[in-house]
């Protein structure tokens, strides 16, 4: 099986190193100085505190002719159109969008082709510390990979993809409506990524008690929202900011963003991504705004 990951940062160079690791075929497309770094050094990571360097292919085109079985797409929400229309004209069939979104996937088969999205979201998280990455699995019952077919179908290439994972380690989970999930996470972590930008100081924006107040606050409106308009909630265990008394929320996000977990998955991605999470933030609202609520 022949896989490109279309995005060199912290998530594509992640599922690239454990591709790897599992014995599969794998291409990294890069620009610019991330191109340089692993033309230079190769994809270096780091796992159980040892320095490794996957096997990997580095390219800096993509032809036409380059046939993948699967290509993850894994940038930033704003690169994902030129993304996808730069993979027009490759004739891959499987475009698997790692993606935060909140735009209906119809659109991106318009730029790309009909039936080749498989509409994703990862598991995981971390940064770069120099050209070497540090990153990890999310754990699978906080966040496994998620993905689905638009139509909601479990079809062929679905159980390939999960055969993929299952093979290369990663937890994942295969669901009905992505788009509702998507919409569903949404709501998770703009009010997160807003705490650490509205913070007096974002690094400890977990010892701040009005932060955490007006973040839980902000959770249980959303799903409310959301909860209220019809959408399915997904997974259900989010059906948890419905019921959980304020107070209790704003002492379990104190906790959770001062952890270990909270510094990985949480607080790095918002300082290094501020721009795609306020625009996240700005769809998000919209969205939910339709109803009259928000």
């Amino acid at each position: 099986m022949k896989l490109l990951i279309y995005g060199a940062g912290v998530i594509g160079c992640l599922y690239a190193a454990l591709f790897s690791e599992a014995g599969y075929d794998t291409t990294v497309y890069a620009r610019g100085k991330r191109l340089e770094s692993l033309q230079n050094n190769g994809l270096l990571y780091t796992k159980k505190q040892k320095k490794l360097k996957a096997s990997v292919n580095i390219i800096e085109k993509v032809e036409p002719d380059d046939i993948y079985d699967f290509i993850f797409l894994t940038v930033k929400e704003e690169q994902v159109h030129q993304a996808l229309r730069e993979l027009k004209d490759n004739n891959s069939p499987n475009i698997v969008t790692m993606v935060n979104t909140i735009e209906p996937y119809h659109n991106w088969e318009q730029l790309c082709g009909s039936g080749r999205i498989i509409p994703a979201f990862p598991g995981g998280g971390g940064s770069f510390e120099g050209n070497v990455l540090n990153a990890a699995l999310t754990p699978p019952i906080i966040q496994p990979t998620t993905f689905s077919e638009i139509n909601g179908e479990t079809t062929e290439r679905l159980l390939r993809l999960s055969t993929l994972f299952e093979n290369s380690k990663i937890p994942y989970q295969i669901v009905k409506d992505m788009h509702a999930w998507q919409i569903c996470h949404l709501a998770m972590v703009v009010p997160i990524a807003d705490a650490y930008y509205e913070a007096d100081n974002p690094a400890k924006a977990g010892q701040e008690r009005k932060t955490m107040y007006k973040t839980a606050r902000r959770l249980k409106r959303n799903f409310h929202i959301l909860y209220k308009s019809g959408i399915e909630l997904s997974p259900k265990k989010v059906h948890l900011f419905r019921f959980v008394p304020t107070a209790v929320l704003c002492v379990g996000l104190s906790i959770l963003f001062q952890s270990d977990f909270g510094n990985m998955f949480m607080y790095q991605h918002s300082m290094k991504a501020p721009g795609e999470m306020r625009e996240l933030h700005r769809q998000f609202y919209q969205y939910i705004r339709k109803y009259g609520q928000a």
